[in-house]
């Protein structure tokens, strides 16, 4: 054999290798297929959720920062509504896309730890059965947009462990920046990576200058946003407290624990043996600061009382050991033992897997809960409210239904009024919900833009109310609007949304007729306070 030339064996070697390599992809491609199978099948079933209606309206208010979020899902809704229009399937288009990828880079994981077959399977699977991310997957919500960032974060590290090839240190901090720009929790992850890298022999990877350019890039790239939260004296930091105080100071840390043992149901057995494995086995040492960082974050957000989802997009990487580590464990058990495991991923979340994303639509969707509250009425939890009572839904179906009656409802009167009437009319909603369905699906019955003080709707509100006319959606049903009472010409209650399964059930709808000075001074104070927070 001259030099350079491959011998007949070794050429057959090198294409087994190949072919080998390329079957892995394509079967990660295959789970890829099915999770974005089943978004695109929860997708018509119901209408946009609570949440999905404002993050779509700050996309038609485009800047720099929010009270809420930073801009990058504003962005994506911009491009999409430009794009595709105002469908449910445009809006939830981005969030589809991300959840393939999460797959995607999963199955890229449990190859990086030096899985095969069988471990692509189990990791990816669980991406795909666990309600926690099939629930938090199909809306468009930064959720869905932060674990990806977590995860490509992580196994961009770990491929620069494994090659020294600095681009991906590079490429790290680029998705350091794009993950701060999506949801701030992206900073309070990379700190617990670097948290962990510091606690094992991969500390060294910050003794070379690529960490310190990584980080500027990361820095460049959320920069605008930062400018923007010390022009507006940082509302995410009130708005932080405000959650605290008002709502996560509820959980406690027994509550925490016990979340996360639950939130992924049966994969509980995959992503637990995976931290076990990346904490312990020698085969997976150099990929160990992961089992650390997830460690340094479950115990702060155990400490701030966080809520059960912030830490989701760190189980992915866990996902991948734990498929890794299963595989090791079975090692060439039979094809039955091994279809017996995936069966195990399988069959328990079927009973689940409707109450964390609409596969069935409404009609069906009521007839199954009721049929397996009936049958096992330890589920019956996932239909109570913040009402603490039971309903025929989830409370995050609940926010997705009720919208095109209230904004029909409020176009009702305001056609009832006459074309001189509506020149001097204005809308007022009191939460972002409303204001947001109102914004988006008022267009069609050429409703006046809405006013709320509520959510980012402050940023854009006017200082004052100054129209004869007031349409007031009331969430509290007459109770928030009582106190103008004494300050306009009339205050009436024309109607009220009467959807039993909505949220927004109750939600009334009241006519203001010329408003006194002292209307305008209540919403002045209140516009005042609004902008402060």
């Amino acid at each position: 054999m001259r030099y350079g030339v491959l011998s007949a064996s070794q050429g057959n070697i090198f294409n087994f290798h190949i072919n080998r390599k390329l079957s892995r992809y394509y079967l990660i491609l295959f789970f890829v297929t099915i999770k974005i199978g089943l978004n695109l099948l929860a997708v018509p079933h119901f209408g946009l959720q609570r949440d999905e209606l404002l993050y779509i309206t700050l996309g038609d208010h485009l800047d720099w920062g929010y009270k809420e979020i930073p801009p990058f899902i504003a962005f994506l809704a911009r491009i999409s509504t430009s794009v595709f229009g105002p469908a449910i399937f445009a809006s939830r288009i981005f969030s589809t896309i991300f959840c393939g990828l999460i797959t995607w880079f999963t199955g890229l994981m449990v190859l990086e730890f030096g899985g095969k077959k069988f471990a692509i399977a189990v990791a990816c699977l669980a991406t795909i059965v666990s309600p926690a991310f099939a629930a938090s997957g199909y809306l468009f919500e930064p959720i869905v947009f932060d674990q990806l960032w977590w995860l490509l974060s992580a196994w961009l590290i770990a491929r620069y462990i494994s090659t020294r090839n600095a681009k991906y240190i590079y490429l790290t901090g680029l998705v350091t920046g794009m993950g701060i720009l999506t949801k701030y929790s992206m900073a309070f992850f990379i700190l617990a990576l670097i948290v962990g890298l510091l606690a094992t022999k991969q500390r060294k990877l910050f003794w070379n200058k690529h960490v310190l350019y990584a980080a500027s890039i990361a820095l460049l790239v959320f920069l605008p946003n930062l400018v923007w939260e010390t022009r507006h004296h940082f509302p995410f930091v009130t708005q932080m407290h405000e959650l605290r105080t008002q709502q996560l100071s509820a959980i406690t840390p027994l509550e925490f624990i016990i979340q996360q043992l639950l939130v992924n149901s049966v994969v509980l057995f995959v992503w637990l043996p995976g931290m076990w494995l990346l904490l312990f086995a020698p085969a997976l040492c150099k990929f160990r600061f992961m089992a650390f960082g997830y460690l340094v974050l479950f115990v702060f957000l155990l400490i701030m009382a966080g809520k059960n989802y912030y830490i989701l997009g760190a189980y992915p990487m866990l996902f991948a050991a734990g498929g890794y580590g299963i595989e090791k464990w079975l090692g060439r058990s039979p094809y039955g033992v091994r279809a017996a495991v995936l069966a195990m991923l399988i069959i328990p979340n079927l009973v689940i897997f409707p109450m964390a994303i609409p596969v069935f639509n409404l009609d069906q969707t009521i007839a199954l809960y009721r049929y397996e509250g009936q049958l096992m009425p330890f589920l019956l939890f996932e239909t109570k409210w913040d009402d603490n009572k039971l309903h025929p839904v989830t409370q995050n179906y609940g926010d997705m239904i009720g919208w095109n009656e209230m904004v029909r409802k409020v176009a009702s009167v305001y056609n009832h009024l006459s074309p001189d009437q509506q020149k001097h009319t204005q809308i007022y909603a009191d939460n972002y919900g409303e204001a947001s369905s109102l914004h988006l699906y008022g267009k069609q019955y050429h409703l006046p833009e809405v006013i709320s003080l509520n959510s980012s709707f402050s940023m854009w509100a006017p200082p004052k109310l100054d129209a004869d006319y007031i349409i007031y959606v009331d969430e509290k049903g007459g109770r928030n609007v009582k106190k103008f009472r004494p300050d306009v010409a009339t205050c009436r209650k024309i109607d009220e949304i009467t959807d039993p399964l909505a949220v927004e059930r109750g939600t009334g709808i009241f006519l203001i007729t010329h408003p006194k000075a002292g209307f305008n001074n209540i919403y002045q104070r209140q516009f005042a306070e609004a902008r402060l927070k």
